[in-house]
């Protein structure tokens, strides 16, 4: 029978995406073992973050400020902003160096089977944010999944029953992708969302 501590290691392990109950116990036996000093690293670090990370009160994402760094640089053109699920796609979309906006983080996207509704994902903060008079457009850019376009919708339709112009990501072949390896919705939606030259 396992100590009651590496059972509630254990189990403190499977709150993490994609991590089950096999995985968990590797990952413990292996932090314990093995790896004593990069435990002890991990739980400073968490430790630290919950002590001290909050939401940026204009993007939503996570900072250590009041106001996040890209929400309080000036170079960003406070016109456009882009609502994203999560602070991981927010990366995505900065890493392109495509998008000069600014951003909203929903932390999450409707999901009414765990009880994820309009109100837990704190909609109302995001209409205030978009119709603060400086907002001109707003990009949906949440997930291309059934939750994710639900959310786009609801939140498309909050904005433009309240004048803001609401525009949605493009959907279609990737670069460099090959048309005999993409699938047919795709190349539907490639279609769909296909530009003048």
């Amino acid at each position: 029978m396992s100590p009651s501590s590496l059972d509630a290691l254990i189990d403190a392990l499977r709150c993490l995406p994609g991590v089950g109950p096999k995985t968990a116990q590797r990952m413990a036996y292996h932090l314990l073992q093995r790896d004593q000093r990069g435990a002890a690293t991990l739980a400073g670090a968490l430790q630290h973050a919950l002590a001290v990370l909050r939401h940026c009160e204009l993007c939503n994402s996570f900072t250590e400020d009041a106001v996040c760094r890209r929400c309080a640089d000036p170079r960003h053109d406070r016109s456009l902003l882009c609502v994203v699920e999560m602070p991981a796609d927010l990366a995505v979309l900065e890493q392109s160096q495509a998008y000069k906006g600014l951003y909203y983080v929903l932390m999450g996207r409707l999901s009414p089977l765990d009880g994820i509704g309009p109100r837990e994902l704190g909609l109302e903060r995001l209409i205030a944010r978009a119709t603060d008079g400086v907002v001109r457009e707003v990009i949906l850019a949440t997930n291309f999944t059934n939750e994710g376009e639900a959310t786009a919708h609801m939140v498309a339709e909050l904005l433009a029953a309240r004048g803001v112009r609401v525009s949605r990501l493009s959907r279609g072949v990737p670069v460099g992708g090959e048309l005999e390896h993409v699938d047919a919705g795709t190349v539907a939606q490639a279609l769909l969302d296909r530009r003048e030259l």
